[in-house]
């Protein structure tokens, strides 16, 4: 099995969003033919968009199989990032009516259509956060049995669970979930030294996070990923958004969890050792850099 053709065709779905406007641009600019798609166009974007809603399977089966009106080229590869993006933005049961079909109808039209590589985004969520529950130790990797503690992150343990069967009916598909910390811009790291003034404000994702054009980095390497299966990897940035020690955090809000290695003075306790060895998975950016702090002890 080989990995999708880099510069073929690649369907993005949630284009509009935080993290996606950045990955259309950042595959474009590595030579994908990008098929953006979302409600409204990502702000800046003049290549192809179709606007698709993808909780009905006609359009979403129309579109990955190049079939909107009459004249789309074949699509190689699909990323997938729409969804209601957290919890408590709407009720519950409409977060599940939402995401969990629109993904479904995503796996199972790329399937129709012959696609083997998909890449969705799957959550940080899914490792217990907020952790009202003490995580059981860190750094947190993903050889641990999901815990998802909302809605949100329920339809993500389902998607995995979903990517796992695709990929038993399908020997050749590879699908790669990239469980994303929390998405920022350049435009929030002013706000990142204020975090020092309560060290449990952030507490509830490890004080981590995932500069948007590393997390394109990650779907673009994911994309390049040639072994059939289903593989997930925590995506974060290499730091933390505290200038405090990552084990002073650790000693202080979460006494007793176990510290499985020794941590430099910022590492994250979201590992991304697996995407760094499998994808080669390497982050860019820095909170730090933007807003004048000295880079992180790693």
């Amino acid at each position: 099995m080989s990995a999708a053709p880099e510069g073929g065709r690649v369907a993005v779905t949630g284009a509009g969003g935080g993290l996606g406007r950045v990955v259309v641009a950042d595959l474009a600019a590595h030579g994908w033919s990008v098929l953006a798609l979302d409600r409204t166009p990502p702000p800046g974007w003049t290549g192809d968009f179709v606007s698709v809603d993808l909780t009905d399977y006609g359009q979403v089966v129309e579109v990955l199989a190049g079939a909107t009106d009459d004249r789309g080229p074949r699509v190689d590869a699909v990323v997938h990032l729409a969804a209601i993006p957290a919890s408590g933005l709407v009720p519950n049961g409409a977060t599940f009516r939402n995401n969990a079909p629109a993904t479904y109808n995503v796996f199972q039209a790329a399937r129709l259509a012959g696609i083997k590589s998909v890449v969705w985004a799957s959550s940080e969520t899914l490792l217990g956060i907020p952790f009202e529950t003490p995580p059981p130790y860190v750094p947190l990797d993903e050889e641990y049995r999901v815990r998802p503690e909302s809605t949100y992150s329920l339809v993500k343990a389902l998607e995995e669970e979903m990517a796992h069967h695709f990929c038993r009916w399908d020997s050749e598909l590879t699908m790669t979930g990239l469980r994303f910390s929390n998405v920022m811009s350049v435009d929030k790291y002013a706000a990142f030294p204020s975090f020092d003034a309560d060290v449990a404000a952030r507490k509830w994702n490890l004080w981590g996070y995932i500069d948007a054009r590393d997390g394109a980095q990650a779907v673009r390497l994911s994309l390049q990923r040639a072994e059939a299966g289903v593989e997930v990897f925590i995506i974060a940035n290499a730091d933390t958004v505290m200038s405090r020690s990552s084990a002073d955090l650790v000693a202080e809000v979460f006494p007793g969890v176990e510290v499985r290695k020794e941590l430099a003075e910022h590492e994250t306790l979201l590992s991304i050792d697996k995407a760094r060895r499998v994808l080669g998975y390497d982050p860019q950016h820095s909170w730090r850099g933007e807003v004048g702090f000295p880079p992180a002890n790693l």
